[in-house]
């Protein structure tokens, strides 16, 4: 059985954003990376995370709570919409950087990556920034439905030759990859609580997507 997700709480402000003592792993990507869908598909529930019919509109950063490892998910405002005004896209990016920075119980960042879509610029910034300061990246690509296996596999290639990490595939739509997706979280947040279920996963395998092209992934 997955854990739980539960919407706990909604940050705006560096303070509240470090206060929490709890380990933390931060979801960042892109505005239209389907990030609220992949947060829904961890949770099974097609609402806990609001569907922005407007990329980039989100600028608060939320606090799931992840049951029973007691760690949080923390979900922040995507990036690269270029619709949003150059000061808020700087005073949020000042903002995330601090947090990225100075939060000790941060263990992780995940980068969001869409997976029909060659390395981009703003996401191999980011990682770029997140490894300068010795943030651990757990690299994510999602809408695997919507490409062929070639071009998943390309895509893992590519990104496992920049980072050193093989990204973990994920389509909301299907949910293709989230049980795995969620052994990494776990295994990252809190190792010593996932080490006692990694043999009984280990044999565990995911059968490839189907490709769809009317989904929202």
């Amino acid at each position: 059985m997955n854990p739980v997700l539960t919407l706990e709480t909604t940050a705006y402000t560096l303070e509240q954003l470090i206060s929490m003592p709890e380990a933390q792993i931060a979801l960042a990507g892109r505005s239209n990376v389907g990030k609220s869908s992949l947060i829904n598909a961890l949770a099974g529930r097609k609402k806990l995370a609001k569907v922005s019919s407007t990329p980039g509109k989100t600028r608060s950063v939320n606090y799931y709570k992840v049951s029973p490892h007691n760690f949080y998910l923390v979900d922040l405002p995507g990036y690269g919409y270029a619709r949003a005004s150059h000061s808020e896209r700087e005073k949020w990016a000042h903002l995330l950087e601090r947090y990225l920075v100075e939060c000790r119980s941060l263990k992780a960042l995940a980068l969001l990556l869409d997976s029909r879509l060659e390395p981009q610029a703003l996401d191999k910034n980011l990682a770029s920034f997140a490894r300068t300061n010795g943030l651990n990246i757990v690299p994510v690509l999602t809408k695997a439905d919507k490409c062929s296996q070639r071009e998943r596999a390309n895509r893992q290639n590519e990104w496992q030759e920049l980072l050193g990490t093989r990204p973990v595939v994920t389509s909301s739509s299907n949910r293709y990859g989230i049980d795995n997706l969620w052994r990494v979280l776990v295994e990252t947040a809190v190792p010593q609580r996932a080490a006692s279920g990694s043999a009984e996963n280990a044999g565990e395998f995911e059968q490839e997507p189907q490709q769809e092209a009317d989904n929202n992934g």
